[in-house]
């Protein structure tokens, strides 16, 4: 650890002074930091914020909220001014209610004589708070673990079936020598320069004709095979010795049994690579998914952040609520598994 810090907080300059270059690196630093958190932290305190606070301009970083005061004599919180001009300049009062220009308030030791202002008298009084229900709100509005379950079945089921058949697929390629196997490769790289755009109409037909319309294998069959993971697997394999394979088969192994207890243990960086990838990309797809889907109950979260957006208005406070709570899985899978993507990738691309 005393390495580490010793490592971090090292200078160029003398006595512990700072180098002009060290000032350099540190804003070149600090502005990177703020480039790639600074909006994930605003999205998360924008998160916590109100209808009313969202709206305000010019925004604030932290979630403010008026505060609010119970007086005898009113059934409902009444939200607190202090008056900035007339003869209560100074003091905190409640506010009744509002008509056109005028402000009806009451002071906190006589509750019962309401007493007029001019809105421009007053200014609110604000606190920082934090609003919660938009958060315990969502569990209220919709199925939430509803659309959970959906996204986590279509992502898990997904993945392990992309894994499987491009895994096979992979195997094939880099250690059987076949006929046609240089055109099947090249229709391979092919594929990966075709935008996905371009076979989303043919592939919606497909799906609609053999039943899988508003199911969530529709979405997830399409994707048991990708090009991207057939190439990273087979540019992998290519690494693990022939004379491995021969002598497994020396011993009358089947090509299952080579298949499943030699290539995928040693292939075992690259499949993990490939399967955080693909956590990735089948969580926070949303145009397909929005094709095949049309029944509410098989939505999954990133369709249904969809739902808090109609033609006249849009809930913002519980929109940015379910983004937190829609990023958070995968950002804890990124967040655990990432020395995996680079020590994969590594390998895959050095070897």
């Amino acid at each position: 650890m005393d390495k580490v810090l010793g490592f971090l907080t090292r200078t160029r300059g003398r006595g512990g002074r700072l180098h002009w270059t060290d000032w350099a690196s540190y804003a070149y630093l600090g502005l990177g930091v703020a480039l790639m958190f600074g909006p994930v932290v605003w999205l998360l305190l924008s998160s916590f914020k109100t209808e009313a606070e969202l709206a305000r301009f010019p925004p604030r970083l932290l979630p403010h909220a008026q505060e609010m005061v119970t007086l005898p004599g009113h059934a409902e919180p009444l939200p607190v001014f202090t008056v900035t001009d007339g003869p209560l300049a100074g003091e905190e009062v409640a506010q009744v209610r509002r008509i056109g220009l005028a402000s009806q308030v009451v002071r906190a030791e006589a509750p019962d004589e309401i007493i007029k202002i001019d809105i421009s008298q007053r200014e609110p009084v604000e606190e920082i708070r934090f609003a919660w229900e938009n958060y315990t709100g969502l569990f209220g509005e919709f199925d939430f673990m509803r659309y959970l379950w959906n996204s986590t079945f279509i992502t898990l089921t997904a993945t392990a079936l992309m894994l499987l058949v491009n895994a096979m697929a992979a195997f094939a390629l880099s250690k059987y020598r076949f006929r046609g196997r240089g055109v099947v490769l090249a229709l391979v790289i092919g594929v990966l320069m075709i935008p996905q755009t371009v076979v989303l109409v043919p592939l919606f037909l497909i799906v609609s004709k053999l039943g899988m319309y508003n199911s969530l294998w529709g979405v997830i069959i399409p994707g048991a095979a990708t090009p991207t993971g057939v190439f990273l697997l087979r540019q992998y394999m290519l690494t693990i010795p022939d004379e491995i394979l021969d002598a497994a088969r020396m011993d009358k192994a089947s090509e299952w049994k080579i298949f499943w207890r030699i290539i995928l243990p040693l292939s075992a960086p690259a499949i993990a690579v490939l399967a955080i990838l693909a956590i990735m990309w089948r969580w926070n797809d949303f145009l397909w998914p929005l094709i095949v889907l049309s029944e509410n109950r098989n939505f999954t979260l990133q369709l249904a952040l969809n739902t808090f957006q109609g033609q006249l208005s849009t809930d913002w406070s519980s929109l940015l609520a379910m983004t937190v709570v829609t990023l958070l899985p995968i950002a804890c899978v990124f967040m655990f598994l990432q020395k995996y993507i680079a020590t994969g990738i590594a390998s895959t691309g050095g070897k």
